[in-house]
């Protein structure tokens, strides 16, 4: 796995965690405000990657769509325990991506946000009601290997973006160095 795909890979992981979630969105400030309680904010925000919707009407083709984005943030009131109608949709810039792309992937999910759905949540927020929400707002995420243009097309298309701050990568095993260890383990 290659050094961009790690610092990607380990943002995504981050942001997985809602607590991170909410991290990132301090660095987005009308987004930061939209989260119901600060207080208890792990009953505030269900964060999910790679979201999938299920479409209520029969007449498409596919009932089940994975959205092309890399995050689902949903809002949710942590009294009542019930989504708010805020989902905020978070799209890192992936490596060798380029800007077309990246906005491919945001019109995708906005074409798909157009028809009657409800979430696929995780099993810890199934008791949720999960149908569509009232707000999508896109939220684009570049990092260090992100080229300028991408941050310029951004700015120059008025899309909320933030920059990532590094986080600490977690890297596998050197393969090489576990073989290395096999062979000279003692026998006995």
């Amino acid at each position: 796995m290659s050094n961009l795909q790690l610092q990607y890979d380990s943002l995504l992981s981050h942001y997985s965690n809602p607590l991170e979630a909410i991290a990132l969105l301090r660095e987005y400030r009308p987004y930061f405000e939209l989260i119901p309680s600060l207080r208890r904010p792990s009953d505030s925000l269900i964060s999910i990657p790679f979201p999938v919707v299920q479409f209520t009407s029969s007449n498409l083709s596919q009932s089940h769509l994975q959205l092309q984005c890399d995050l689902a943030l949903i809002m949710c009131d942590p009294d009542w325990k019930v989504k708010t109608g805020q989902e905020i949709f978070v799209f890192i810039h992936r490596p060798n991506e380029d800007f077309a792309s990246l906005l491919q992937r945001w019109r995708q999910v906005e074409v798909a946000l157009g028809e009657e759905y409800y979430w696929l949540l995780p099993w810890k927020h199934r008791s949720i009601i999960s149908d569509r929400g009232e707000h999508h707002y896109p939220l684009f995420v570049t990092l260090d290997y992100s080229p300028a243009r991408i941050t310029k097309g951004l700015e120059g298309a008025s899309l909320p973006h933030v920059k990532a701050a590094p986080i600490a990568i977690e890297r596998p095993p050197d393969l090489e160095e576990e073989q290395d260890d096999a062979i000279f383990e003692p026998t006995e």
